[in-house]
């Protein structure tokens, strides 16, 4: 049964900063053969709270801001995906890449800024290799390439690869084309550990694109040599639908191909966020996932964006990006039930396993119509016998909630900045926001780096874990009981 917990009043800390440089289910459906029926929710109460000003932050008294590094020129377009490794953070931009020495997390540095423009950039590393994303039609793979349209059979989208072992001087050693692009991918390690795969995920097919023709209900796999990278390629592009994905509604996208997975290798298990299905996949041949369950949410979801498991690997956290990201959507004419999370349990084991609804979780707090607001991008917090998350929602700032309960979650810390704009809407606000390493790590896409610490008795533990490459979507594992 869905419950919904009462929206409260904020608890602000009121930082006084004035940055300058700084969208139930009646059938959420598995194959037909399985479909299952979720009571529909009862409306919610009326938000109520206080909008911050312009730029103003506020918080819960347990999370604060410690550290912002601005964006600067040529990199001053919009900021993207986060990567970790050791010391140091790397973060997407649409026109490059920046690497920061993190060694202090307050008082992160540059190491290195790279030129290579193509939307979205999303970001992973592996070793000494660096993998960005391009899924903006360009006139070559270089980076001095230029935007052209995907009508033009010439044009090129797909991943680049840069040598990364100088952190100061970054080299773009290969590209390697995929079709529809590149929109983001997922880091999956082999088995042998001689090669690492990239889950590619594109969407958006049209019949005058050559390079991205419909029907396109497939990913493509990027096999990359880890001592021999130059010789990365497409070794396989597996149809996930072939039955066909979701059709499309008034209210929700059809499936064409994917727009994320978050694979968890150690389990053999990845979740694909494919905009009109939720899939869970069985990775054990890296070159051949298979489906082994799908979801659908025909109600409240519009565009299924992302995933993250729990640590146990019970539970799936889906997330829909109602408006695309730019929309005023954490409003209360939309609700709590759309533009959120979707909390799933998993249950059974191999080919056997299915997702179950159990609940929604939505940020407490109504923000400004100026202001883009909806779920995003988000990590698990390695705290230990719990289940919590921290997650972006651009300019809802960026809220940690605890989901053990699965069918009650519940926001325990929060952050954000007020509207960019009180009059005029603009787009902004944190595209990720990831735990590493004792603090949490945000890339605003106007604002740059911010990074915040959170002090809770509920996620001390976290800071018993360390890594030494976190790649959000490659998800590790870790102690637990």
């Amino acid at each position: 049964m869905l419950r919904l917990h009462k929206p409260r009043l904020r608890q602000l800390r009121v930082v006084a900063l004035a940055t300058t440089g700084l969208l139930v289910a009646s059938a959420l459906a598995s194959p037909a053969s399985n479909a299952q029926t979720v009571p529909q929710a009862a409306p919610a109460p009326a938000l109520t709270n206080t909008i911050p000003g312009v730029d103003e932050i506020v918080s819960s008294p347990n999370l604060r801001q410690i550290a912002n590094v601005p964006k600067v020129a040529p990199l001053d377009a919009t900021n993207s995906d986060i990567a970790f490794q050791g010391r140091y953070a790397y973060a997407g931009n649409y026109n490059g890449f920046v690497i920061y020495d993190i060694s202090r997390p307050s008082a992160p540095t540059v190491k290195a800024r790279v030129l290579c423009p193509g939307s979205q950039n999303d970001i992973s590393v592996h070793g000494d290799l660096l993998f960005l994303s391009t899924d903006s039609s360009r006139s070559d793979d270089s980076c001095n390439s230029t935007t052209q349209g995907a009508n033009v059979k010439e044009s090129w989208e797909g991943i680049k690869i840069f040598d990364i072992k100088d952190k100061a001087n970054p080299r773009y050693i290969k590209s390697v084309e995929t079709a529809c692009g590149s929109h983001t991918h997922t880091l999956v390690p082999g088995k042998d550990r001689k090669a690492v795969y990239l889950y590619v995920s594109s969407y958006s097919p049209r019949a005058e694109f050559p390079d991205c023709q419909p029907p396109h209900d497939s990913i493509s796999i990027v096999k990359v040599p880890v001592k021999k990278p130059t010789d990365a390629a497409v070794v396989a592009t597996p149809n996930l639908f072939p039955d066909g994905g979701f059709p499309g509604s008034q209210t929700g996208s059809a499936t064409t191909g994917c727009h994320d997975i978050t694979a968890y290798p150690s389990k053999d298990l990845a979740a694909g966020a494919c905009m009109g299905d939720g899939i869970l996949l069985d990775i054990k041949n890296r070159e051949a996932p298979r489906v082994i369950n799908r979801v659908r949410d025909e109600v409240n979801f519009a565009f299924w964006h992302s995933a993250t498991f729990n640590n146990s690997g019970t539970k799936v956290i889906f997330t829909d990006e109602l408006g695309g990201g730019s929309a005023a959507t954490c409003n209360e004419a939309v609700g709590p039930n759309r533009g959120a999370d979707a909390i799933y349990d998993i249950a059974g084991r191999g080919d056997a396993r299915t997702m179950t609804f159990r609940s929604y979780y939505k940020i407490p707090r109504a923000n400004a119509d100026t202001e883009n607001c909806v779920a995003h991008n988000g990590s698990l917090i390695p705290v230990l016998g719990r289940d919590i998350m921290v997650q972006s929602w651009y300019q809802g700032g960026i809220s940690v909630f605890d989901f053990t309960d699965s069918a009650n979650p519940k926001e325990i810390a929060f952050w954000e900045r007020g509207p960019l704009s009180a009059d005029t809407f603009v787009g902004g606000g944190t595209w990720s926001a990831y735990y590493y390493n004792g603090h949490i790590y945000s890339n605003d896409m106007a604002k740059g780096l911010d990074v915040l610490e959170l002090n809770d008795w509920r996620t001390w533990s976290a800071k018993l874990t360390r890594y030494q490459e976190l790649n959000v979507q490659t998800q590790p594992s870790y102690l637990g009981w």
